[in-house]
């Protein structure tokens, strides 16, 4: 069974001040998901080169691959490329690919400020997607791509073949009962089947259900024999929907 993790770092004094909302960490979790990648890490930073080095390696060493958000622009604050380069020892250099696209798509206005952006640590790889413009900068198994969501989103789906693992399967349980009294049939399951990934997540305020439950593993039957088993415990008349 092939599994792998993955972590994403956001980047950006914007996201830790509130002053911007974030909406590529819930993205990336969700299509990670679907290429059965297991997000193990999120983390959020300023715009710092220490912080972003130290980060960096610290989730370089451990997960997969890892992929920033957020600092890759042609301003003060775009420091993403040069702590990615500390985080891997390495110097920054101009590379002539990139900033053959920049002149070629900016023309008179590939100023300097603009041409920072082809910055990249020394060593690195551009992964080309058809319909996108900019490649994405790749540094060992770091996947540097821009905050801005709609690029962010684009790039990502432009990376997803390179993530592909053994996808995830899932079945949802919806319930009109507490957690509390859900919680025996939950243990219960658990010590029956202790690799089922099992959510227990409540919802206030909805005449629907109050807890939607969910297994999941990237074992077909062993899920289906979870899910059964998890079914038999609870009571019939707790049960609003499954899925």
């Amino acid at each position: 069974m092939r599994d792998r993790s993955a972590a994403l770092v956001v980047v950006g004094n914007e996201i830790l001040s509130g002053k911007i909302r974030d909406s590529n960490a819930y993205f990336a979790a969700c299509e990670l998901r679907k290429s059965g990648v297991e997000l193990k890490r999120i983390s959020v930073i300023p715009d710092d080169l220490d912080a972003i080095a130290e980060e960096v390696s610290y989730c370089a060493r451990r997960f997969d691959f890892v992929i920033t958000s957020g600092g890759v622009g042609p301003t003060h604050d775009d420091l993403t490329m040069e702590g990615v380069a500390r985080a891997f020892d390495r110097k920054l250099i101009t590379h002539p690919e990139l900033a053959r696209l920049i002149r070629e798509h900016m023309g008179d206005r590939a100023n300097a400020a603009i041409l920072k952006m082809a910055e990249v640590p020394e060593g690195s790889v551009l992964n080309q997607a058809d319909d996108i413009r900019f490649p994405t900068v790749q540094i060992e198994n770091v996947y540097v791509l821009p905050g801005i969501p709609q690029l962010f989103e684009a790039k990502l789906l432009g990376l997803e073949s390179r993530f592909q693992a053994d996808p995830y399967f899932m079945r949802t349980i919806y319930t009109n009962a507490n957690e509390s009294a859900l919680a025996e049939h939950l243990n219960a399951t658990l010590e029956s089947y202790p690799r089922l990934l099992l959510g227990s997540y409540p919802r206030l305020g909805d005449s629907e259900y109050r807890v939607k439950l969910t297994l999941e593993s990237k074992n077909q039957e062993y899920l289906e024999q979870a899910f059964k088993h998890l079914l038999d415990l609870l009571p019939k008349d707790t049960v609003v929907k499954i899925e």
